[in-house]
């Protein structure tokens, strides 16, 4: 009895198994089963002597073969239609279309043979390579790697999957450091978890979201009382280099600590230290217990550092539907501008003005706008966005800030001179506007502001106007003092973010005559000593202004008191 060797492309199912064998009439001794990934599809059957190929390899190959000889020493026109003859009976036989790499650059990849292929499919390149398609030209198609950038080259070969690029999502990533498509790389072991998501999805539509009503406190005052963002809200961050917009991005995290609201940061083109930082902060201070941070750094590809802020959005995605209110930070969209840029021009795209591909406002309104307050039919969860903008010599009119201001409902935008002149957060009041979180905000807060912004704005233009030595009357010094120490109320330290009873507290005790006999240089300070005297003598006061949300006028003549008694002492 002969021996057989039956050689599949995939592993064969015990059912498939049983129906070779008692089609060869053999038995499990005489069968010997290989699996050869080479072979695309379909299987090959050997006795020793003689050969039944079944693969898709082998019909390639044959078509090939006989497409060569159909085609010798005949006119051009009829090449065409000798090879669509040749391999039509391929095409529409369910198997998995397969081609080869043409040419490789820094993680850009261009493959022929592959006509079936769909933008945003996932491609299968050489063993264990993966690839996204991203363009679609007449004679092949462009892609950029995912997996195996440095190790793929020319002449590999490429098969489609028929899949989109899905990364794990769940409540599993909650308080894990992971790469561009969700892999861990904290050394903290496997994410076991079920849930897959696609990378890219479409956005909520109109009747699939709610009004932004609810506050999103970021324990900043600067924020919270003039630029205040509500649940679901897209607030962008936008400043010179080294302004602290990372800092002011991170002291929202932290202020998240008690209030349920989960937290992803996706890090994009930082440098290696920059991103250890700030996970040793967010570890240091608790906040990595409902924290995930997707990070694809200035050493990965400029492939990765693309894909990076679509994976967080899926992640966020996916906790916003089971109904939670999730907070995401992109830091920072420039450089993910950057990184689409590079692949663009290796796709051979044209650019546009300042050498960005005309789509780039595109790339990133259909990723802002999977941010949104959803509605209750789809669980009421939210996703608040905090996307960071980088800008050169505070020019907000070049291409991608303005590109993001107009996605995003506001912006808030830190001054290099301010944070130079020691004023930290650096919020520049005039230029630093929030269009929906208004109607969001506390009412304790709402109560105390009023005011606040147009106060601190004819201040800052007053102080302009007085740095030329001009006379000053009375009531402009009134003003120009007053400004000085409602500046001073603003400043806050890093990494200490305020509860929204406190702000409240903080900033009512501005109002009136109450700063008139604080000097100048000691706003800051005296208002630090008040506040920790209501801590400890009046602690239900702070507990019934955060239950309540309100700020009564019992709250406000214990205020009045509280802070008569600390600045006595």
């Amino acid at each position: 009895m002969a021996n057989y060797v039956v050689t599949s492309a995939k592993p064969l199912s015990d059912k498939q198994k049983r129906d070779i064998i008692s089609r060869l009439d053999a038995t499990e001794r005489t069968v010997a089963f290989l699996v050869d990934e080479a072979l695309i599809g379909g299987i090959v059957i050997s006795d020793g002597d003689k050969l039944l190929d079944a693969s898709v390899k082998g019909k390639l190959n044959a078509a090939g073969r006989s497409a060569a000889d159909s085609i010798a020493n005949r006119p051009l026109e009829h090449i065409v239609s000798s090879l669509k003859e040749e391999f039509s009976h391929i095409e529409h036989t369910g198997v998995i279309q397969a081609g080869v790499v043409s040419s490789v650059s820094d993680g850009v990849i261009f493959a022929e043979g592959l006509s079936g292929a769909k933008v945003g499919e996932l491609l299968l390149v050489g063993d264990d390579s993966l690839a996204m398609v991203m363009n679609l030209e007449e004679d092949d198609v462009g892609a950029i790697l995912l997996t195996g950038v440095g190790k793929v080259g020319a002449g590999a070969p490429v098969r489609l999957t028929d899949r989109i690029v899905t990364v794990p999502v769940g409540e599993a990533l909650i308080g894990r450091v992971v790469g561009a498509l969700g892999d861990p790389i904290d050394g903290a072991g496997r994410i076991e978890t079920e849930f897959f998501r696609r990378a890219e999805s479409p956005a909520p539509g109109i009747f699939d979201r709610a009004k932004v009503s609810e506050p999103l406190c970021t324990g900043v005052k600067a924020v919270d009382a003039i630029v205040p963002i509500g649940k679901g809200q897209r607030e962008l961050i936008i400043g010179d280099r080294q302004t602290g917009k990372t800092s002011l991005a991170i002291d929202a995290i932290l202020a998240q600590k008690h209030t349920g609201v989960l937290c992803v940061y996706v890090a994009i083109g930082q440098k290696n230290s920059t991103v250890s930082e700030v996970i040793k902060r967010l570890r240091d201070s608790g906040a990595m217990a409902y924290t995930t941070v997707v990070s694809a750094t200035a050493s990965d590809s400029p492939t990765l550092q693309y894909v990076a802020p679509y994976t967080a959005t899926a992640m966020a995605e996916e906790l916003a539907y089971q109904g939670k209110d999730v907070l995401i930070v992109y830091d920072d969209l420039s450089k993910h501008a950057v990184a689409y840029r590079t692949i663009s021009l290796l796709l051979r795209r044209p650019a546009g003005r300042e050498a960005y591909p005309g789509d780039v406002f595109y790339v990133h309104s259909r990723l802002l706008e999977r941010s949104a307050k959803l509605s209750k039919r789809l669980g009421g969860g939210s996703i608040s966005a905090l996307p960071i903008i980088e800008t050169l010599a505070s020019d907000i009119s070049a291409y991608i800030p303005t590109n993001v201001i107009s996605i995003t409902d506001g912006q808030i935008f830190l001054d290099t001179e301010l944070f130079r002149s020691g004023v930290r957060p650096a919020v520049n009041v005039g230029l630093s506007v929030s269009r929906v979180g208004g109607s969001a905000q506390p009412n304790a807060i709402r109560s105390v502001v009023k005011g606040l912004k147009l106060d601190l704005a004819r201040y800052r233009d007053m102080a302009v106007f007085t740095e030329f030595g001009a006379d000053v009357d009375e009531e402009t010094k009134a003003v120009l003092d007053r400004g000085a120490k409602l500046t001073e109320l603003l400043i806050q330290p890093q990494g200490a973010p305020y509860t929204m009873a406190e702000e409240a507290a903080e900033i009512y005790l501005t109002s009136g005559d109450k700063l008139t006999n604080i000097p100048k240089g000691q706003v800051m300070s005296a208002l630090q000593r008040v506040l920790s005297y209501i801590r400890s003598a009046h602690p239900d006061l702070l507990k019934s202004i955060a239950e309540t949300g309100e700020l009564t006028e019992e709250n406000k003549a214990e205020l009045d008191v509280a802070f008569t008694e600390a600045t006595r002492e």
